[in-house]
């Protein structure tokens, strides 16, 4: 097998393609031969030491990938060779083979490609989620997604919709929002780069106006930082902020806001959600599947690179110019 290992903390360029023996599956375990491999934000911290997970090196990064079971461990009954699945790693996905729990493996359908399971399931399972789960999301609401370009975002984009919702895609460029809006989006709006207090104050502004109704009743914060608190601040009453990420760093919120909006600000750890309450999991996943398959949801995938070249897609992803999401294509 082959793996881009990463033998020290650093950024994408200290990826190393390694050739290793095989793997063999222990009990309750499988090997998937990897066909696609999704990449996420998360994969840029774990190689620099910077994410909460720090697996011993060396290591391979990424966390989802889809393929074909090759070979099953002692006392997996629910999976076979052959099968075409979906698998959830942590890390060591960036590889021709990587051996898994088999509870962390979930088939897929036929008619479902490699690549698009290899992007399905940590995008939409923390946005259906997080507005399923946590926000209650109702339809006829508004919703503003923060970082709406990006892979939860368009995907939470997506279900949005498909829950009936009204969306304010919230991005960093023109290119972002025509992207947005040729995928769902109702409204958008463009944020600088860089926000001082003028620029809060303006995006909070631009928000409301959108919003109407007093405010805009559930915040998706896929980016953190400065943009954070004017987006609490344009929340309607009883409005609900979900804490997805902060690639833009970890913002500070006037708690006053919250007391003078009835409003609530929520963690959204999708993947402690499975753990903890695996059926409710279970209820998720199998939500998506009937959407994707009535054409509601799709990965929008908008650069693909083989294996070999994974340092270069990260960077992509390091640099926040991804636009969906991007695959690595393991031949």
């Amino acid at each position: 097998m082959k793996a881009m290992l990463s033998k020290a903390p650093g950024g994408p360029e200290t990826l190393e393609l390694t050739e290793l023996p095989d793997p063999e599956p222990a009990k309750g375990e499988v090997r998937v031969r990897v066909r696609a491999a999704g990449l996420n934000f998360p994969d840029t911290l774990i190689i620099q030491d910077l994410y909460q997970m720090k697996p011993p090196r060396p290591f391979a990064p990424g966390g989802e990938l889809a393929g074909e079971v090759e070979a099953v461990g002692e006392g997996v009954s629910d999976l076979s060779k052959g099968d075409r699945v979906l698998a959830l790693t942590g890390f060591g996905g960036f590889a021709t083979h990587v051996v898994v729990n088999a509870a962390k493996v979930i088939k897929i359908p036929d008619a479902m490609p490699f690549e698009d399971a290899a992007c399905f399931v940590l995008t939409y399972g923390t946005s259906h989620h997080a507005l399923k789960d946590r926000a209650q999301l109702q339809k006829g609401e508004s919703v503003l997604i923060l970082g709406a370009a990006g892979g939860v975002g368009i995907a939470a984009v997506q279900l949005a919709k498909a829950a009936g919702a009204r969306v304010i895609a919230a991005v960093s460029s023109q290119e972002k929002a025509d992207f947005c809006r040729d995928h769902g989006a109702d409204e958008v709006i463009i944020y600088p780069r860089e926000m001082d207090r003028d620029a809060q104050k303006e995006f909070s502004g631009q928000i409301k106006a959108l919003a109407g109704k007093g405010g805009v009743d559930v915040v998706y914060d896929a980016v953190g930082g400065d943009y954070a608190e004017p987006a609490v601040r344009a929340l309607a009453w009883k409005g609900r902020f979900l804490v997805v990420g902060f690639p833009a760093g970890i913002p500070k919120i006037p708690l006053n806001l919250t007391l003078l909006k009835g409003s609530q600000i929520m963690g959204v750890f999708w993947g402690a959600s499975t753990q903890i309450e695996p059926k409710g999991h279970l209820e998720n996943m199998s939500d998506l599947f009937g959407l994707y398959a009535e054409g509601k949801i799709k990965p929008q995938i908008s650069a693909r690179f083989p294996l070999e070249d994974a340092a270069k897609a990260m960077q992509l992803m390091q640099e926040r110019k991804v636009m969906g999401k991007v695959v690595l294509t393991v031949d």
